[in-house]
């Protein structure tokens, strides 16, 4: 419904309710319902749902149709990340918010900074999802409001040409709402647990749901050792929750993220069960590293499984694990995924230890063998160290071109002495195209950075102290922040109006006409950067 639409709507309302209502303006009425589109979680997540469904077809379509996202550890940042995006970009198309685990981790939880062990409290989780969108609303809500002012100052100005380019501004108004893809780790506990804090993350505005393959109280950072995997049956139970979750709240289109650890997971806490040779179970328990056993030399305590007729008995570490055999991660990652989406995931998460094109795209194509539309989202993980690994790929690339390596030490490459090579400058544009490159030629739908705001907080902040406290002194906060905010247009150099100054306003001028007293006026010294 247009604004002007919804202006007639309120005032045919205001009039039916007679003289009590007389003192409500149905444009201010009218202007708070523009501001407030999204009334509850649910409506989001539909909303957003959509959203994910029609880039996937567009990228099934295309793949430079690739998406993005930033992991986001609190409401402002996710604001501004998106007000940025609006700024520099003109619209938020194809990109997204991603919730990491590890930051709900490290900074959101009761116990102080956790390791990404999913010890934190998973309700946690829902509440950051309900204040990222918290703080989007708001932003629909600011930039609403100052397209309001203007329009009246046009209206009182007489331009009429001015008052009808904006009228359509606001009707045009894209919101900073976006897919948020969220973190359930490996689920909280059994799949009823996983169930109950799906419909909580989904209530609260989730409509992607991101889930790993790991042993829920043995969970471990995708980057760290020690992993341990699950049957594919205990998994896929967890998936059926996720999916009953979105079916029963109302958003069918949900889409349900598949991540599988196993290409660095060599663990797992439990035998398969298998009815026949072949089955799911079999294939699982197939990649365990077992020794052949002599009847006559069986030992205290041992497990044993009989394959192709023979009696095997599992290799069992003190923690009472059981080991993969080696070098079976790719095989075990493929048949991960394939079984992920025959069972209704939507999207394939691979973790893995290195950002290589061709090591993501040789298991990809084994999987849309049998699923042609298979499709990643993909860590460009802050754990990789890119620089060395791009200039490693290039000079392995070198190396095996025939090309003279000589100058360069290749242990050595992170070195400040290669920044200016030629081997360093190829590095860097194989990075830069890594997303394009990828999505094209390994399947990778959604790009995203797990921890990016964690560490840009923590550059900017170090940056500010060395700064602040050393000779700089006050000059090294106004030269090195508020003269660039300035001179950039952040759109938090005012400071007052991102926290809903102008907005509160606003309401008490509707609420309380000539009456009210407002914080806006000439000796609020946020006036200084009007020309910001």
């Amino acid at each position: 419904m247009t604004y002007s639409a919804r202006i007639t709507e309120l005032n045919e309302t205001i009039a039916a309710n007679g003289a009590p209502w007389g003192a409500i303006d149905a444009e201010s009425a009218a202007r708070m319902v523009v501001q407030n589109r999204f009334r509850t979680g649910l409506d989001i997540a539909r909303y957003t749902a959509k959203i994910m469904r029609e880039d996937m077809d567009a990228y099934d379509a295309d793949p430079t149709n690739y998406t993005q996202s930033l992991g986001t550890w609190h409401g402002f940042i996710a604001q501004q990340k998106m007000i940025s995006i609006k700024k520099h970009f003109g619209s938020t198309k194809r990109r997204y918010l991603y919730l990491s685990g590890w930051m709900v981790a490290a900074l959101r939880s009761e116990f102080g900074p956790l390791p990404d062990q999913s010890m934190h409290e998973k309700t946690s989780v829902p509440g950051l999802i309900e204040e990222l969108y918290t703080f989007l609303k708001q932003a629909d809500a600011r930039e609403l409001g100052m397209l309001f002012r203007d329009l009246d100052a046009a209206r009182d100005a007489g331009d009429e040409v001015e008052a009808q380019r904006l009228q359509k501004a606001i009707d045009d108004h894209e919101t900073h709402i976006v897919p948020i893809i969220a973190d359930i780790d490996a689920g909280f506990g059994n799949a009823e647990a996983t169930y109950l804090l799906a419909k909580k993350m989904i209530e609260a505005g989730a409509c992607a749901l991101q889930i790993e393959n790991q042993v829920s109280d043995e969970k471990q950072c995708g980057h760290q050792d020690g992993k341990v995997t699950v049957p594919h049956e205990d998994f896929l139970q967890k998936i059926r929750a996720i999916r009953y979750a979105f079916l029963e709240l109302g958003v069918p289109e949900g889409i349900i993220v598949a991540r599988t650890d196993s290409l660095g997971a060599g663990l797992t806490k439990q035998i398969a069960y298998s009815k026949e040779p072949g089955d799911l179970g079999d294939q699982y328990n197939g990649f365990l590293d077992c020794d052949e056993v002599d009847p006559a030399d069986i030992t205290n305590g041992q497990v044993f499984i009989s394959r192709d007729g023979k009696l095997m008995a599992p290799k069992r570490l003190p923690s009472n694990l059981y080991q993969f055999r080696p070098g079976t991660g790719e095989d075990r990652c493929v048949l991960d995924c394939i079984t992920a989406l025959q069972h209704g995931a939507d999207l394939l998460w691979i973790e893995t230890e290195k950002p290589h094109v061709e090591q993501i795209a040789g298991m990809v194509d084994r999987i849309r063998e049998v699923i042609p539309n298979a499709k990643l989202v993909y860590n460009n993980s802050p754990s990789f160290n890119w620089t060395l690994n791009f200039r490693q790929q290039v000079y392995d690339a070198w190396v095996e071109a025939g090309k003279d390596v000589s100058a360069y030490d290749r242990d050595k490459l992170m070195s400040v002495d290669y920044d200016g090579t030629v081997l360093a400058a190829e590095a860097d544009e194989k990075i830069r195209t890594f997303q394009a490159d990828a999505s094209k030629r390994a399947g990778i739908f959604h790009h995203l950075i797990t921890l990016p705001t964690y560490h840009t907080a923590a550059l900017s902040t170090d940056n500010l102290a060395r700064e602040y406290f050393g000779e700089q002194a006050m000059l090294g906060y106004v030269k090195n922040v508020q003269r660039e905010e300035i001179r950039q247009g952040i759109a938090c150099v005012k400071h007052q109006n991102m926290a809903g100054s102008d907005m509160g306003d606003d309401h008490k001028e509707y609420f309380a006409g000539e009456a009210a007293l407002k914080a806006g006026g000439k000796d609020n010294t946020m006036n200084q950067f009007a020309a910001a």
